[in-house]
């Protein structure tokens, strides 16, 4: 776990001229799971889309395997093996499960390799299997997180990107979707994380960058943000 896989080097995004991100730094290792904790408004979204290419950056530089890909099509970047779960599942909900994740093999053109991600994806969501022709609207917001997930992995990622995967999901679902995450993590998926369940993120995370107001306030393995000032006095009003 020691090769560089995503580096952010001094990264500024700015909307209508207001920046959101100021000089943000941080770094991904292969087979690491790293989280970015942060309030709303924070820029933690803005941060995952300028690495898709979805979002412009003003200045800094975004290096993947070792090659800067900060303006790069979005299509390219996927090509290149990172994968952007957003908050909200962006699901087809008139299509059924099954042709869901199947969009998210679009790159491949492999029919062995889609059947292979697709058998691998309902290994780790055994409900999708039951429900493969259910149309994913009338799926519950927990299935459907799922499939926003699975979707993801149709692809072979290289960098899987998880914004808020809990959001809005009951506190049962929230484990649920929170083991997969660490069942990925075991099989050496490597993952970027949003989080808003702040502890468990950092139980389940390598290590951790707090992300305040657009800037890199703190970083270091969980029980360190834990027992850091930064981390109590913006997490746990301490």
């Amino acid at each position: 776990m020691d090769k560089m896989l995503l580096e952010i080097e001094n990264l500024v995004v700015k909307y209508g001229g207001l920046p959101v991100l100021q000089g943000v730094c941080l770094a991904v290792k292969t087979g690491e799971t790293v989280c970015v904790l942060g309030s709303n408004g924070a820029g933690k979204s803005t941060l995952l889309r300028a690495v898709m290419g979805s979002q412009r950056a003003t200045a800094g530089k975004i290096i993947f395997e070792e090659e800067e890909i900060q303006g790069s099509r979005t299509e390219y970047i996927v090509r290149k093996g990172i994968v952007y779960v957003p908050e909200g599942k962006m699901l087809f909900g008139p299509l059924p499960v099954e042709e869901n994740l199947l969009l998210g093999a679009y790159i491949l053109r492999d029919e062995k390799a889609v059947a292979r991600n697709l058998e691998f994806v309902y290994g780790l969501f055994p409900r999708l299997l039951e429900r493969r022709n259910q149309p994913a609207s009338t799926l519950s917001g927990g299935e459907q997180q799922m499939v926003a997930i699975g979707r993801g992995l149709m692809s072979n990622p290289r960098l899987l990107m998880l914004d808020e995967p809990s959001l809005g999901l009951a506190p049962l679902l929230v484990d649920e979707v929170l083991s997969t995450v660490h069942s990925l993590k075991r099989q050496g998926m490597t993952i970027l994380l949003v989080e808003q369940s702040v502890r468990e993120a950092l139980d389940l995370a390598d290590r951790g960058y707090v992300l305040q107001t657009g800037r890199i306030t703190g970083q270091g393995t969980g029980s360190e943000l834990l027992q850091s000032d930064i981390f109590r006095s913006a997490f746990l009003g301490i």
